[in-house]
């Protein structure tokens, strides 16, 4: 009877670890079935070498970028320049750019489902990206050569209409020599989700915000830049010999001296939440595709290197998505929406296959402080950049020079939004080792926002 009895008992624990092991599978299958079916591994759905031989990917205009000719090869848009310049968007053939949603999105190309798997990969899905072609286009052309990311999105809606990285190269002639030139050092990589970069100036905007709400007097006060001042051990360089200025001027002319000294004041834990608060540490999720989070070390530091820090430099690094976001918020008043790639997927009967809606971030910045921030953005275009780069907009900018060591030139940025319901869009623009934040960036951005707002 006890034989029996242990027999029973070794039964039941052989039939519990099955259970137990169908329903890991089951959850797993829930969870990972679409990345399984979409293996490259899948010779239903890739062909010997690789490459996905289902789905095709549009812009939002309709404009193919790639699909599957007769013969069952990838092809992509007709327009060399315009295949470089959504690279990193639609993705290679090879799989080396992760997210490339040929890549990434493999299984809703595919039209997988849980029900019926890849029966229908034969035909696949339709996707419609969020990007324009020729955005894109006129971004890549305007980066020339350097290295760099390009991005404006609709802060309401998270529809990215424009997202370029470079270096990038044409998916149908991939250079022999690209993993030993440095001319595409990081090709494969997709620099406005997945780097973070030194900010400079533009870190000026977290700093200001702090100050606005943190400083009482801000408004009515001054700051005296004589090119240079002593903070601890060390001396904050200014680009320039400002004199006594208001807090607008000192954002105007990014005055290192004066926004040096108001990091002191407001101190290293107030400046660290202001930083988590923007959303500048944290990693958001577009479409799926995660970006990288920056980071910011204000732990233990000195007051000079709290100087430093900011003014966007010291130990400090964004990521050009985070801070676009961040740009929305302000002109949003407060919150915007989280970008997003996909504008909708369609199955081979022209139905929707996929649901892609709109979420927006948490609280980036105080309503009243966004609207002060916003005029004073305004601001800096009018007395500095010039409105006439910029025609019919209601623009609000910040520029950055982020140094990057004493052998290379700085980065160039230039970052901010345009008000108005007409064009709710924010916008990043990244130039590496490109100097001038305004001169070489702020024409970057400004060529590329002539095209989405004026056609032209």
């Amino acid at each position: 009877m006890r034989k029996i009895e242990r027999r029973a008992f070794v039964c039941l624990v052989l039939a519990g670890l099955l259970l137990l092991g169908l329903t890991f599978f089951a959850g797993e299958f829930l969870i990972k079935g679409g990345s399984w079916a979409s293996s490259a591994f899948n010779r239903h759905l890739y062909n010997n070498d690789g490459v996905l031989t289902s789905g095709t990917v549009l812009d939002r205009d309709g404009d193919v970028l790639s699909s599957v000719d007769e013969d069952g090869n990838r092809t992509y848009y007709q327009n060399e320049t315009v295949r470089k310049a959504t690279l990193h968007a639609v993705g290679d053939l090879q799989g080396n750019i992760g997210t490339g949603v040929l890549n990434a999105f493999a299984d809703k190309l595919t039209g997988y489902d849980l029900v019926n798997g890849a029966f229908s990969a034969h035909q696949g899905n339709t996707m419609y990206l969020t990007i324009d072609a020729r955005y894109n286009y006129e971004a890549y052309q305007a980066l020339n050569g350097h290295a760099g990311t390009v991005a404006v999105y609709n802060y309401k809606t998270g529809e990215i209409l424009c997202m370029v990285s470079a270096p990038s190269y044409d998916p149908l002639n991939v250079p022999t020599d690209i993993l030993d030139n440095d001319r595409y050092k990081g090709a494969y990589l997709n620099r406005f989700l997945s780097s973070t970069f030194t900010p400079g100036s533009v870190f000026k905007t977290v700093t200001a915000a702090a100050a606005i709400e943190k400083l009482k007097d801000y408004d009515t006060r001054t700051w005296t830049c004589e090119g240079s001042v002593k903070i601890g051990d060390d001396t904050i360089i200014c680009s320039g010999t400002h004199g006594e200025e208001t807090f607008a001027q000192a954002l105007a002319n990014s005055c290192n001296v004066a926004f040096a000294e108001m990091a002191v004041e407001l101190g290293a834990d107030t400046l660290a939440s202001y930083t988590d608060k923007a959303g500048l540490t944290n990693s958001y999720s577009v479409s799926g595709l995660p970006t990288a989070k920056g980071t910011f070390n204000f732990d233990g530091i000195t007051d000079d290197q709290l100087g430093w820090a900011g003014v966007g430099q010291f130990h400090d690094a964004v990521n050009p998505c985070a801070l676009m976001v961040y740009m929305g918020a302000i002109g949003n008043g407060g919150s915007a929406a989280v970008p997003k790639l996909i504008l909708k997927t369609r199955d081979n009967l022209g139905l929707p296959a996929s649901l892609n809606l709109t979420h927006h971030t948490r609280r980036l910045i105080s309503a009243k402080t966004a609207d002060v921030l916003s005029e004073l953005m305004a601001n800096n275009v009018i007395a500095t950049y010039g409105t006439d780069r910029f025609p019919n907009m209601d623009i609000c900018a910040k520029s950055g020079t982020a140094e990057v060591g004493s052998d290379q030139r700085p980065h160039a940025w230039f970052a901010g939004f345009l008000r108005g319901d007409d064009a709710p869009y924010a916008f990043v623009a990244l130039v590496e080792n490109g100097g001038g934040g305004a001169s070489v960036a702020g024409t970057v951005a400004g060529r590329v926002l002539n095209v989405i707002v004026n056609g032209y």
